[in-house]
């Protein structure tokens, strides 16, 4: 690659998932950072429906205006991926007036797809097929962090410390053994999802029936899991271009059982402002170090490419995995782009190393 021309990013965002209008704020927050003395973006819009169309570089359109939402609307044009031709990541027109045409030819792809679709590592084998670089994790790191149950079996292999569940594949109740050994409360969750959709806090056994249905309404899979008792903290973790991981300072979040979920939901993580973060969180050296350890061990465990954010809960007994995320919000209120500021780096370079490092990955 010419070294003197702008690198061509083509910034994918929303798709199908639940999490679509989480995708479309990070990719604002990706594209009014990007530096355009060094990039070329190249915005590809993914519908709810799955079409690709042309995307948008104004961050105002990719924007939560108070609770209205942003989304990818359907046109006329859509684009498709080319595969197998001379110039991996060309994005042609594939309907509309222009079809048959070239929209662009990335030079990496920052694939800001949250959930279903998108981070689960089904995007990752279709870009490996492409023969394009990409930000962030590849396929089995990628599916192995979106299911919480493998998750935990990986995390479990590696000596990190993880709390009870029970998992379920069919809608039944729990067996009095099982309650005793989770106690209350219990939290429902669908096993491959984010951002908190399709989980319940469960304080009654009674509860427990509408919250599972509300888990499978979203997965074929639920997993219930015991209340962690503790401080909810969070670590960035970021691969630099020569293969060095480093950890963040840890973001404690406060406030987060104060909204009306009760715990920290989607609306407590997007739409309420009943949480705020403490970064770096007031943890004394030896738990600051013990958490920055397992978000380092649980990238290593994953096999983790360029970046991660690990949640925990600190407990008595010390930092306890909660869950980690691949391809974490980059919202103007993320956790994963504030805990580097407080590292002491900037948006756009947080930005510039993911970049270079998937350039130097596809480069070996």
């Amino acid at each position: 690659m010419d070294q003197t021309a702008k690198i061509t990013v083509a910034v994918l965002y929303g798709g199908q998932s639940s999490e679509h209008s989480v995708s479309c704020i990070s990719a604002g927050a990706i594209i009014g950072n990007l530096d355009p003395e060094r990039y070329e973006i190249a915005p590809v819009g993914i519908t709810p429906q799955g079409a690709w169309v042309p995307g948008t570089t104004d961050t105002q359109a990719l924007s939560a205006h108070g609770r209205e939402l942003p989304e990818v609307p359907d046109g006329p044009e859509h684009l498709q991926l080319m595969f197998g031709g001379p110039n991996p990541g060309e994005l042609r027109f594939s309907t509309g007036p222009r079809a048959g045409e070239v929209y662009a030819v990335a030079d990496v792809v920052f694939p800001v797809l949250h959930g279903k679709n998108g981070e689960d590592g089904t995007m990752q084998g279709l870009l490996d097929l492409a023969g394009v670089p990409y930000v962030g994790n590849g396929v089995l790191a990628s599916a192995a962090a979106m299911d919480k149950v493998f998750t935990k079996r990986l995390a479990r292999e590696a000596g990190i410390p993880v709390g009870a569940e029970v998992v379920l594949t069919e809608r039944r109740d729990l067996t009095q053994e099982e309650r005793d050994a989770l106690g209350l409360p219990v939290f429902v969750k669908p096993a491959r999802g984010g951002s908190s959709i399709g989980i319940s806090k469960v304080t009654e056994w009674s509860d427990f029936p509408a919250a599972l249905e509300l888990a499978f309404s979203h997965d074929s899979k639920a997993v219930v899991e015991a209340m962690l008792h503790g401080r909810e903290v969070e670590c960035g973790v970021l691969q630099h271009p020569d293969g060095r991981v480093v950890a963040s300072v840890p973001a404690m979040l406060l406030g987060t059982e104060d909204g009306e979920e009760g715990f920290y939901g989607f609306d407590a993580k997007y739409l309420a402002n009943t949480v705020s973060a403490q970064i770096p969180a007031q943890l004394d050296e030896h738990t600051t170090a013990d958490v920055q350890h397992w978000a380092v061990k649980t990238f290593e465990a994953l096999g983790c490419e360029g970046l991660a954010r690990v949640d925990f809960f600190v407990t008595e007994r010390g930092p306890v995995l909660n869950e980690p995320n691949t391809l974490p919000g980059f919202t103007p209120i993320s956790m994963y782009p504030q805990m580097f500021l407080a590292s002491g780096m900037e948006y756009p370079e947080l930005l510039d190393t993911l970049i270079a490092r998937a350039l130097a990955r596809s480069a070996r």
